[in-house]
Formats: structure tokens, sequence, C-alpha cells
């Protein structure tokens, strides 16, 4: 019952962040749930939240947005889902030491991807090249391969937000293609056994009650909230979670 609760707690909150942002729940969810259950399992009861609050966040777009976004950023879904299920496959076989310290790691580079106080050398997402298809393919596949393994989505992220996207629509891009994906990752993981049991299963979909509740909340609260609270909040949030990832791996490892 403990761990419903702080299951429950922990996808409002991600909730949140998501709809004040617009991205950030499958980071801060599955990061969170992760210092207090495997973190391949915490990767699989995600699965069912993350699209709960895409979905929630993805009926922001208009009918005719949705098919501009979608032919335009066809070639970035698609191969993010191929990729994705191979991203899941490999979890089945990921240690769980290194897992952790690999998803605290992840963490911290989104934290670096993201802050303002330091300049860092640029990755090459900007230009209108980058909107081909190859290149879409090319940054969907080897961002499917990581979120199907980790459920972080930071090169989709950042890609999407060099975009020259307006914020509403950002957020609304963002959702639909992790809805695409995570439809996907809902039946691969069945078919995969990933869920380790029905129980888990059935806890997965229960989670997306407070996750829509909580992105409803963020939702309504992103017009109030200056951008740079948003920012400094999903970060310094991460940062512990982070912490407490990296450390907690690295003692499993006998390291630290």
């Amino acid at each position: 019952m403990e761990l419903l609760v702080l299951l429950a707690g922990i996808t409002f909150l991600a909730g949140i962040v998501n709809g004040l942002a617009g991205f950030g729940f499958a980071v801060v969810g599955t990061m969170a749930l992760a210092t207090v259950i495997s973190p391949a399992v915490a990767v699989v009861v995600m699965v069912v939240p993350i699209l709960a609050a895409n979905l929630r966040l993805v009926s922001e777009l208009s009918a005719s947005e949705l098919r501009s976004c979608g032919r335009r950023f066809g070639p970035l879904v698609v191969s993010a889902l191929v990729g994705t299920v191979l991203g899941m496959v490999v979890l089945d076989v990921l240690p769980e030491a290194p897992l952790r310290v690999g998803l605290g790691v992840l963490t911290f580079a989104f934290v670096a991807s993201q802050q303002q106080a330091v300049e860092l050398p640029a990755v090459g997402l900007g230009g209108p090249r980058l909107e081909t298809t190859s290149a879409m393919v090319a940054i969907g596949s080897v961002s499917g391969l990581v979120f199907g393994a980790t459920n972080v989505g930071v090169q989709l992220v950042a890609y999407l937000r060099s975009r020259e996207l307006t914020h509403s629509l950002f957020v609304g891009v963002v959702a639909m293609v992790f809805v695409g994906i995570n439809g996907i990752r809902v039946g691969a993981a069945s078919l995969l056994g990933l869920y380790p049991s029905l129980v888990v299963f059935g806890v997965s979909v229960l989670a997306a009650v407070p996750t829509v509740a909580g992105v409803s909340v963020g939702s309504r609260l992103r017009s109030r909230v200056s951008t740079q609270t948003r920012r400094w909040a999903v970060l310094g949030l991460l940062m512990i979670i982070g912490v407490r990832l990296l450390f907690g791996g690295l003692g499993e490892l006998g390291i630290a």
C-alpha cells in the first residue's frame, strides 16, 4: 500500500511538471521511482502513465496542427518507434546496478542540456538540413533506442526544441511524438514479457489516474508560472533524483 501511495504521488508530481513544461514526465517519474524499486521495473511501470500524460497534452493540438505536424515529423516518429522496440529488448538483459548508474548519468546530462548558466558547445541540432528525412531517421532511431531502454527522451526533446516552435505547439508536438512511441511500447512490453506480473501491469494502468490529474493541474498553471521558474523547479528536482540514482548504483557496485 505504501508503494502505491508513493507511485501515485510520484506520477501526480511528474504530471504537474509535464503540464507546466511540456516535457519531463518520463524523466522525473522514472528516475524518482527507480530510487525505490528496480530500475527495469520502474521503466515498464511508467509506460502506461507516460502514454496517459501525453494523450492529455496532445489534445491541446487542433486537428489541422496534428495533420501538419504528423507530415512534418513523420520520419522522426516512425524511426523512433523502431528504435524504441529495440531499446526495450536491450532493457530485458541490462543488470540493475549499472542501469541505475546509467539513469543517474542521463539525468545529469539532461539537466546540463537544459540549464542556461553555462554555455555548452553546440550539438548541431539547428538548421533546416536536420529536417530532412535521413536526418530525422538517424535522430529518431538513436533517441528511440535510448528511450526504450531508459524512458529518457532527451534527444527528441532537444531536437524538437531546436525547431523554433511556439511553446504551446512544442508541448503538443512533443506529446504527439511520445503518444505514438508509448502506444507501441504498451504492447511491446507485454509481448517481450517485461511486466513481472499482471499486478505490475494493473498498477501501471491505475497510475494513469494521478498522472492525468497532475498534467491537468500543470497545464492550468502554465500561464501563471514564468519560464525561468518552471525551468529551475524541474532542474532542481532532477538534480536531487540524479544524485540518489548515481550514488545508489555506485553503492551497489561497491564503488561508493
